[in-house]
């Protein structure tokens, strides 16, 4: 069994804890928290199932790396620190764990990440004998793994377009969703994660990494940006009030250009209520999913839909990005040291879950 860690609980972390929990080759051994009231408590409460883990939340970093972790899943989020997301990291990998993670976005593909990135990562392999792996929450498999396997269903592939499609109504992170992603702010609030240049930064890595899979070169990445005000005031379930005329849909592209053309596109189409900016594309079911098209000979489009946590699908997601990373642990317990990427680690079946309840 492998020794494992989960760092952090927040939307990533629970999901992350009962995929730990349910897979046969890994062992939760401790959960760490930031938050002083979540410290104490066990796993299970933290994540949403019933009974007990028998793992008790702690804040004690030192004292649980300490321990030498085999593998660490590093779901604290990256959005708001992600300098002190990077030392974590670092720091763990120098311990000698595996470990995986969103919330790192230029690590997403290494290869082209800034020195003051992949730098200090891999003299951390060197010193440690740790791995990373960073894929996606959005989720990464929708932005590489299951486009690329779509491509080789075709005859021809003029552009390869991958969507997140989301109302966010019933999200959890009310500080993302009101502050980076600027829903509810005023119309000339400038959010963050829209400023010229950050949607690149965050998703140009998986732009690079799907031309590197498809053997062409990139003429430049662009990006193009709409945004929609709320006509009407409407209240959510989990963020409180939402103001008629304040922004209530962002769409935007990260468009990786090739021989002049937008061949390879990440699409996010995010409302905080459906009736805003209902002429955008929406999901079948109204609430969110993640959609790959494939504009070729024959045009191949796949939409899928993923429901975790009660009904909730944005939950759903997070789960299968998590599903990804997690997935992935006793893989690369098992190959050399190094910085991984989605073209590095396969995506593998179920081996030893088929059937394995877990209550929740």
């Amino acid at each position: 069994m492998i020794s494992t860690v989960v760092w952090g609980t927040g939307n990533v972390g629970r999901a992350s804890v009962r995929a730990v929990a349910a897979h046969p080759e890994l062992r939760l051994d401790a959960v760490l928290v930031h938050s002083s009231a979540k410290v104490g408590r066990d796993a299970a409460e933290l994540a949403g199932l019933d009974g007990k883990l028998g793992v008790v939340a702690t804040d004690d970093v030192d004292a649980v790396l300490a321990a030498r972790p085999r593998a660490v899943v590093y779901a604290a989020s990256g959005d708001l620190r992600p300098d002190e997301a990077l030392a974590d990291v670092v720091r763990a990998v120098r311990q000698g764990a595996v470990v995986v993670t969103p919330a790192l976005y230029p690590l997403y593909d290494h290869r082209s990440a800034p020195p003051e990135w992949r730098d200090p990562v891999l003299a951390a392999v060197e010193e440690g004998g740790g791995s990373l792996f960073v894929s996606g929450v959005d989720p990464g498999w929708g932005n590489d793994v299951l486009p690329l396997l779509m491509t080789g269903l075709g005859t021809t592939v003029d552009a390869v377009r991958c969507q997140e499609i989301f109302d966010y109504s019933t999200y959890e992170q009310e500080e993302s969703v009101r502050h980076l992603v600027g829903m509810g702010h005023p119309m000339d609030y400038e959010p963050p994660m829209l400023l010229p240049s950050v949607p690149t930064m965050v998703w140009g890595g998986q732009i690079r990494l799907m031309a590197r899979a498809l053997g062409v070169e990139l003429d430049e990445i662009r990006e193009t940006l709409l945004r929609r005000p709320l006509e009407t005031t409407v209240g959510t379930r989990t963020m409180g009030t939402f103001e008629a005329g304040t922004q209530g849909a962002v769409r935007f592209e990260v468009l990786g250009i090739v021989g002049g053309e937008p061949r390879i596109v990440i699409e996010h189409i995010t409302r905080i209520h459906p009736s805003c900016a209902p002429d955008w594309p929406s999901p079948p079911n109204g609430d969110g999913a993640h959609r790959v098209i494939i504009e070729g000979r024959p045009r191949i489009e796949v939409t899928v839909e993923a429901v975790d946590e009660g009904a909730n699908r944005s939950a759903g997601g997070n789960a299968t990005a998590v599903g990804r990373l997690v997935n992935a642990l006793d893989w690369l317990a098992d190959a050399p040291p190094g910085l991984y990427d989605a073209l590095d680690v396969p995506l593998r079946p179920a081996a030893g879950r088929l059937g394995r309840n877990q209550q929740s």
